[in-house]
């Protein structure tokens, strides 16, 4: 069968490695044009001679970028990550493009780091690191809390979220959860109690979330339900950047209501997260602000970033193309 040409875009190293061990794997006959710029309407032109392109999470796939895709004989969208909020999927159907994602790559990736972010904040590890390389040995301002006997909320229990539950369940925390369709199942054998989220934000120590980002959802972390918050509790987001509204959460911090907040996402994080602007002004206020409190830590959307996960991001991603190639079935929740 002849290959055919995707245009990959956003192609950081990492990327274009476990891609093409995947393909090489696989025999898939896949020919890749990698781009290290992101597709929008601007670079939409780039796409010239391909039949699908693969985009992440910061990429503009709005519906102007879907017409001119389409007039190019573009046929599918493959999304090498979860989320599909940049895509207007109203416009890639009116266009005939099909959208397809990751719906699972490695969830342990993202507990993991979501525990790591927890313990790094709490023990203060990252200034202890700092200041061990300047041969400052002290203590003085480094002491945290003992996890256990804690209570944690996880806000979304899907496959991260319950697998993150897991994980602090080890710790012999309290595990409360909230989320609108509840597994009750998996919740009594892991001992999580579901309750409406304001009941759960005032009774966790520490809140972490496991959402979507869906207009119900967006900004679900405001000034209101960052007042209903336990005084001094803990807040980490591993999920995506508009779950929380910065400006609240900036007011929270300032007025001491909150005890530490570990963001791997952030709400304005496209052109930002992804690249390195050292060497020249961060032009965004807000989260030049967030950097400068000491209880805040901030990951670059790294959460995801393990060989484990790249390998399993590449397989299903080169599986969706095979199957728009070869004109096969899509294999359930992977079609949007």
């Amino acid at each position: 069968m002849s290959p055919f040409l995707v245009s990959f875009y956003d192609a950081k190293s990492y990327d274009q490695r476990a891609f093409e061990e995947a393909s090489s794997a696989s025999g898939c006959g896949i020919h890749w044009r990698f781009h290290d710029f992101r597709l929008s309407e601007d670079t939409a032109p780039s796409v010239k001679g391909a039949t699908a392109v693969c985009v992440f999470v910061n990429d503009q796939i709005d519906a102007t970028c879907l017409r001119i895709l389409a007039e190019m004989g573009v046929r599918l969208v493959a999304l090498r990550c979860s989320g599909f909020n940049n895509v207007d999927l109203a416009a890639a159907h009116q266009e005939g493009i099909a959208v397809v994602r990751v719906p699972a790559y490695s969830p342990y990736a993202v507990a993991e780091h979501t525990v790591a972010l927890l313990l790094t904040l709490n023990r203060q590890i990252h200034r202890a690191y700092n200041r061990v390389r300047d041969l400052n040995f002290s203590l003085s301002g480094l002491v945290g809390f003992d996890v256990r006997g804690k209570t944690v909320g996880i806000v979304g229990t899907g496959k991260i979220g319950q697998i993150t539950a897991e994980l602090f369940r080890g710790f012999g925390v309290t595990l409360l959860g909230h989320d609108p369709f509840p597994n009750l199942a998996w919740a009594t054998k892991t001992g999580l109690e579901y309750l409406p989220l304001n009941e759960m934000l005032e009774r966790s120590d520490i809140v972490s979330l496991h959402l979507p980002l869906t207009p119900e959802t967006r900004y679900l972390v405001n000034e209101t339900t960052l007042a209903r918050m336990k005084a001094g509790a803990y807040l980490i987001n591993t999920s995506r950047g508009k779950l929380i509204e910065t400006t609240a959460l900036i007011a929270a911090l300032k007025s001491g209501r909150l005890g530490g907040v570990a963001l791997d996402v952030y709400e304005e994080e496209e052109g930002i997260f992804f690249e390195d602007h050292s060497g020249k002004p961060l032009q965004d206020d807000e989260l030049s602000l967030l950097l400068t409190f000491p209880n805040v830590l901030i990951t670059a959307h790294q959460a995801f970033l393990t060989r484990e996960a790249l390998a399993q991001i590449a397989s299903t991603t080169i599986g969706n193309l095979m199957r728009m190639r070869d004109g096969e079935a899509w294999i359930e929740g992977t079609k949007l």
